[in-house]
């Protein structure tokens, strides 16, 4: 190879490396304040794992929160842009600048997903939510148990931390039985089990 060769060679993997880069500091930058906002919300919590089904299975569950208010599923969805949907639309559709795509009602899954949870702890409330970005625009009409970032922030906040402790403390044995029962789901792209 020529040294101009090299050059560009040597220039092609520069720029490469830092799209790559840029691409995951911007995916970092766009996820972290979901992740945040579940974690403020959590007393303690789940993420990526499998719970029994009822029925012999087991149903993968993307967030599971411990809060004042009992066990909370969450299901994220980080979709940008306006958001079309409603309770009975069987797809709901993204517009976002000149893309558009639909994907399935997520409402469906969400319900079988609190039902195999309330399955391990009776008396426990247990509620559940589809979480979106603060991106999404949901102006046309939004759905029940969609939920946006600073909606989730307020919803589930904690109050000071001795007040925190009384309000979990008659949910804590119950949780005990919910770890026992998850297992990390591996098969989920980067599984992290247990934060």
């Amino acid at each position: 190879m020529t040294s101009e060769e090299l050059i560009w060679l040597g220039l092609s993997v520069f720029a490469i490396v830092l799209a790559a880069a840029l691409g995951l500091a911007f995916w970092r930058r766009r996820a972290q304040p979901l992740d945040r906002v579940l974690a403020d919300a959590a007393v303690q919590r789940l993420r990526n794992v499998l719970v029994p089904d009822g029925m012999g299975g087991q149903i993968h569950v993307e967030h599971l929160l411990l809060t004042v208010r009992g066990v909370v599923v969450i299901d994220v969805k980080s979709f940008t842009g306006i958001i079309f949907a409603s309770d009975r639309m069987t797809e709901w559709t993204v517009i976002d600048g000149g893309r558009r795509f639909t994907f399935p009602n997520p409402q469906g899954s969400l319900y079988d997903r609190v039902a195999a949870v309330r399955q391990l702890v009776r008396d426990v409330p247990v509620e559940g939510h589809v979480l979106f970005g603060a991106e999404a625009d949901f102006s046309k009409g939004r759905p029940r148990d969609v939920l946006l970032p600073a909606e989730l922030a307020e919803l589930y906040e904690k109050p000071e931390r001795k007040e925190t402790e009384r309000l979990v403390e008659p949910f804590l044995a119950q949780w005990q039985a919910v770890l026992e029962a998850t297992e990390p789901a591996t098969f989920a792209l980067g599984a992290a089990p247990r934060l």
